[in-house]
């Protein structure tokens, strides 16, 4: 279902554009079920973070719990370790792209993954894992509610000496953003075109990205994708989870994520 357009919808100058195309714009969420399609799109070639994060997971035997699992980006590789993966994503759109990933992958894979339909807020599964992944920093997606919640959750299905991996986009260097919107043109795994538009003003605690087709055509509908998600340092994160009695053991880095920002992977166990 399409989102309600406003003029404040989107911010900068994707929103003007998305003013300027009037009634063709269709505005949705970059996970509904118009939306997961592109976002699996843009994804599925994009190995960022995975040969770090499986790196770490390797020095971790046990079954894994992967929250916000998507179309299976990581999935897919968790499952390659021969390992067993609980996979929980609340899109049901994201679920059936999992699905039909499975359905196309060797049943040795296939039969040890359990994808399931949750909330990484707010899930009780009634197991522990030895591993608890929260990849593709995702958990920008939570407010503080949802993370106090997620932490409560996470403590509660993570095995005695388990780990929690999770990873967060952090501000490189807050002095050399001077743009508020980055705009650049990618090519999705399918061959189709997108143009992103990155809108993240200095200081601001949120960034909204917002995806058109590229290019855009003269006539008909054009499905716009936005989603709005936190600016979660490194620090702040550290912060909340040894509130909630997780202890943050080790700060992995990550590959670049862009010119504003860096990429870090928390590894974390229950405090004793």
């Amino acid at each position: 279902m399409a989102l309600a357009l406003t003029p404040l919808a989107v911010p900068g100058d994707a929103g003007r554009l998305i003013a300027e195309l009037g009634d063709r714009a269709e505005l949705h969420d970059l996970y509904d079920p118009t939306g997961s399609p592109v976002y699996h799109d843009l994804s599925v070639r994009d190995t960022h973070e995975v040969r770090e994060l499986i790196a770490q997971v390797r020095r971790t035997p046990g079954d894994i719990l992967e929250l916000a699992a998507g179309s299976g980006r990581l999935t897919l590789p968790l499952l390659a370790l021969g390992r067993s993966v609980t996979a929980l994503e609340l899109s049901e759109g994201m679920l059936g792209l999992l699905a039909e990933r499975l359905a196309g992958s060797p049943a040795r894979l296939r039969d040890r993954c359990t994808p399931v339909h949750g909330d990484m807020s707010s899930f009780a599964l009634g197991r522990r894992f030895e591993l608890i992944v929260l990849g593709t920093t995702s958990i920008s997606l939570l407010d503080a509610t949802g993370r106090a919640g997620l932490y409560a959750a996470v403590r509660e299905h993570l095995a005695p000496g388990g780990r929690f991996l999770l990873s967060t986009a952090d501000i490189s260097d807050p002095s050399a953003q001077t743009d508020a919107e980055a705009v650049f043109e990618v090519t999705g795994a399918g061959g189709s075109g997108y143009r992103m538009h990155e809108y993240w003003p200095a200081g601001a605690e949120t960034r909204t990205v917002t995806i058109f087709p590229a290019p855009i055509a003269d006539s008909g509908p054009v499905t716009v994708c936005t989603s709005t998600v936190g600016v979660l340092p490194a620090d702040r994160l550290a912060t909340e989870l040894e509130q909630a009695g997780l202890s943050v053991l080790a700060r992995h880095p990550l590959p670049a994520g862009g010119s504003r920002h860096h990429d870090v992977l928390l590894e974390a166990g229950v405090t004793a």
